[in-house]
């Protein structure tokens, strides 16, 4: 029995023993490896505008402290619910441990639908999500970070919160905030940089030309755009972009400056041209060179998957790839390139690690510095998973989750039962 359940769990359990028995792990080790160590949820009870009171769940998982403190999006969204939160948490352990961060995974979040609250209401349930969860978290025992539905603006009133309870300025207690509280440069940008560098890393290796390729983005938030961004400077034609209001489509290349201005100004691709208005339902599987899942977890199944017509899936989102879509793409592993979720959209993460030691130490780098250390560690952990597919002749998520999870049970095993 188990507090956890739900289809996003269960894929990440699915994931999780897929390399257990690659791994040959003992059985009696498994649950030690994979549970949360701890979950806490809460009420988070606001005033309405009109002078009503709600009461909205939220969720805090943090899967291990064996290297370190957790780390971990939080995120506002009517999807939320205590098993994704828990896979989600899974999931940045071996992201982290893949990268080489001192950090075991963590993520958050409230159930709410945000159209349906004021920007007042808005601050109010970050604020109070964040009383409910002080006794949980600490700059070295949880560090939150924005996720879906949240933001710098939602990290700064997160921060300010947990200082007021401490009496003092603690900029350290979350990541992904504003440069002018104690935020880094770059770190709003590096995951869809990441994102777009490792595809241009195996466009290399295949020997495909940028100015002879195109790219499709499904899901235009954070990630989706500025990885649209990316690979549009560096030649590709962005064909189609989809996110929650409908998509677009242009085979001679959207113009994606113009696009991102557009949505920043609307929230939204709504309203950017009705002549180029797409069915969403066929983005994932347009012909191009590279094929961004920017979106939700689970968006790509085993039908999807057979009928990709990418060259390399790069996995933007968490978990949006099935356990039944990674047979299906094991066996099409010539055709296409699969850089997984853990590895592909880590520049997040670990620009947030950068965020987080600056603000330790209350010393900032230059955004060159910063892109230039991400891409730095995004290039280490490639090489590591190339090397150990090639070699174990296993793919790229296999090798990926394999190097994660090697690396935990090796620090628990080490450590003892304790932590």
């Amino acid at each position: 029995m188990t507090v956890y359940s739900g289809p996003v769990f269960e894929m990440a359990v699915n994931q999780f023993n897929v390399i257990a028995n690659h791994l040959e792990i003992p059985f009696d080790e498994r649950d030690r490896i994979l549970m949360p160590k701890r979950a806490v949820t809460v009420s988070c009870p606001i005033h309405r505008d009109d002078g009503s009171v709600a009461v909205f769940e939220g969720y805090r998982v943090q899967h291990h402290l064996t290297m370190g403190p957790t780390k971990g999006g939080t995120r506002f969204a009517p999807s939320v619910d205590i098993g994704e939160v828990a896979a989600l948490a899974i999931w940045m352990s071996w992201k982290c441990a893949l990268v080489g961060l001192p950090y075991g995974g963590a993520k958050g979040g409230v159930n709410v639908d945000l159209s349906t609250i004021s920007r007042r209401e808005l601050e109010s349930l970050s604020r109070r999500y964040m009383q409910e969860m002080i006794p949980f978290v600490g700059p070295h025992t949880d560090v939150m970070a924005p996720d879906m539905g949240t933001n710098e603006q939602v990290m700064a009133w997160f921060m300010d919160t947990y200082s007021m309870y401490q009496g003092q300025t603690v900029t350290e207690i979350v990541t992904g905030k504003p440069v002018s509280n104690g935020g880094t440069l770059g770190r709003r940008e590096a995951t869809g940089r990441g994102v777009a560098h490792l595809s241009k890393r195996v466009m290399k290796e295949l020997n495909i030309d940028p100015h002879k390729a195109t790219a499709v983005i499904q899901g235009f938030g954070n990630v989706g755009s500025y990885a649209a961004l990316e690979l549009y400077q560096f030649g590709l034609k962005v064909t189609a972009v989809s996110d929650h209001t409908g998509a677009l489509h242009d085979a001679n290349g959207l113009d994606i400056p113009a696009l991102i201005r557009h949505a920043s100004t609307h929230g939204s691709i709504a309203g950017f041209s009705n002549q180029l208005a797409f069915d969403p339902a066929e983005v994932l599987t347009l012909p191009c060179t590279v094929l961004v899942p920017a979106a939700l977890e689970r968006v790509i199944d085993a039908k999807t998957a057979e009928n990709l017509k990418c060259r390399i899936l790069a996995e933007g989102a968490n978990g949006p790839t099935t356990p039944e879509a990674d047979l299906v793409l094991d066996k099409r592993r010539d055709e296409i390139f699969v850089i997984p979720d853990i590895l592909c959209n880590s520049g997040g993460v670990v620009v947030s690690y950068f965020e987080w030691v600056q603000d330790l130490q209350q010393l900032f780098w230059e955004e060159e510095e910063v892109t230039r250390r991400e891409y730095q560690i995004l290039n280490r952990a490639f090489d590591q998973m190339l090397a150990r597919a090639g070699t174990d002749k296993i793919s790229h998520r296999t090798a990926a989750m394999a190097i994660g999870v090697e690396k935990v049970r090796a620090a628990k095993n080490t450590r003892g039962l304790f932590p």
